[in-house]
């Protein structure tokens, strides 16, 4: 069963199909999300790290934890989430969500003890959640619009994730200089992030008015035989899980990592915001990939490229070569995210995919949990850093032979 005309019937012949520049427009608009999500509330914190940690007296493992709770409270809203789907739209949960995450994101500002440092990275991890599911829900509706460009437009909604990143790129390092002589300076990035995040949720009202006419179709009786099983996706979603404990340790210590080995604080900067303009760039890179297989494939080759990535630290601290690393990693890990949606999108009506994503949003979630508490206690252990990121691509090549293993859907 087809969406609804994205169109409202006053604007156009509500049995037109919208213009691909409308329906990337709407797309770029909608990224903003992810950007919010991710970019943001999580992986800025990858920048804010080294001044907390030595601010704070942090452990390795400590730090590792405070991911590890965003992670936890991310499995909390993957389970919430669809609950909140069917009292509110998409739309609806997709707002909740942005300003949710704006406001803790600020509230982790005023806060210098462990734990209510940790329960505010849970809380925020519960909004981002309840955000990134909702926007991947209305971007799988937004591609049905256009089969043909279904996966770059899936690309660009999670390549906003790499918008969030530059911007953390641009913002945090000066707001660490400009405070560098303030009593718990770093507190003062956390406040303009939330900022930025509070404008992007404020430019996200258009694309979610637009968006709440594409509402959840009902299952007809020939979708009842294609209802959303776990069985099913065993592998793919087994497959994501590792793809969950892998990634985030690279995101979560890469920039302590570059300190340890005397990168220049300029260096890193471009370093983290090439990552992000690769992030970007990915929707274009892999959309042939997510449209032209159905079964697990693109995750099993992008989850192996993954891993190679994060090996290269591993065996060097070569500059150039770590730039390397960080272009790959950017133009590959997102797209990892967009292509459980497309096996989501390709294998059930669309009935089901709001139930299709959110299970993988959960084992992604509990990967997460796992990932950088791991790799910051093998950090404080003999083999550092580098050890913990060896890891961290083993867990990524075990994700991709297991994700080989998913078959599409008759």
């Amino acid at each position: 069963m087809s969406a609804a005309p994205l169109v409202p019937p006053a604007v156009s012949d509500p049995g037109s199909t919208p213009s691909f520049g409308r329906l990337l427009s709407l797309a770029l608009a909608l990224s903003l999300g992810a950007a919010v999500s991710l970019g943001v509330t999580r992986f800025a914190y990858g920048l804010l790290l080294p001044p907390m940690r030595a601010d704070l007296q942090w452990s390795y493992t400590l730090a590792g934890a405070m991911n590890t709770a965003n992670a936890l409270g991310y499995f909390l809203g993957a389970l919430l989430t669809p609950w909140l789907l069917r009292r509110l739209d998409g739309a609806g949960v997709l707002l909740l969500g942005t300003w949710l995450a704006s406001l803790f994101m600020g509230l982790t500002g005023f806060f210098t003890d462990a734990a209510p440092l940790l329960l505010q990275r849970l809380l925020v991890g519960v909004a981002s959640a309840m955000l990134f599911i909702a926007g991947g829900l209305l971007a799988a509706r937004l591609g049905a619009q256009m089969p043909s460009r279904n996966g770059l437009l899936l690309g660009v909604y999670y390549g906003g994730t790499g918008l969030g990143i530059v911007l953390s790129a641009l913002l945090v390092p000066p707001l660490l200089e400009a405070a560098a002589q303030v009593p718990h300076g770093w507190a003062w990035a956390w406040w303009v992030l939330a900022l930025a995040c509070a404008l992007a949720s404020a430019l996200l009202a258009w694309p979610a008015r637009v968006l709440r006419q594409l509402q959840a179709p009902v299952a007809s009786a020939a979708d009842a035989a294609a209802v959303f099983r776990w069985r099913d996706f065993a592998p793919g979603l087994a497959g994501y899980a590792m793809f969950g404990v892998g990634y985030i340790g690279y995101m979560t210590f890469v920039v302590a990592l570059l300190r340890e080995q005397g990168v220049a604080a300029g260096r890193i900067t471009v370093f983290y915001a090439l990552l992000g303009a690769a992030v970007v760039a990915s929707s274009r890179i892999w959309a042939g990939l997510l449209d032209r297989y159905r079964g697990g494939q693109p995750q099993a080759l992008l989850n192996g490229l993954l891993g190679l990535a994060i090996f290269i630290p591993v065996v060097t601290g070569y500059f150039p070569m770590l730039m390397v690393s960080g272009l790959m990693f950017g133009g590959i890990f997102l797209s990892v995210v967009a292509s459980t949606t497309a096996l989501v999108r390709h294998n059930l009506p669309p009935s089901q995919w709001a139930a299709g994503i959110s299970a993988f949003t959960i084992v992604f979630a509990l990967g997460q949990i796992v990932g950088p508490s791991v790799v910051g206690w093998i950090a404080d252990g003999p083999g550092g850093l580098t050890r913990g990121l060896a890891f961290s691509a083993g867990a990524l090549w075990l994700g991709a032979l297991i994700a080989l293993r998913q078959r599409a859907r008759a």
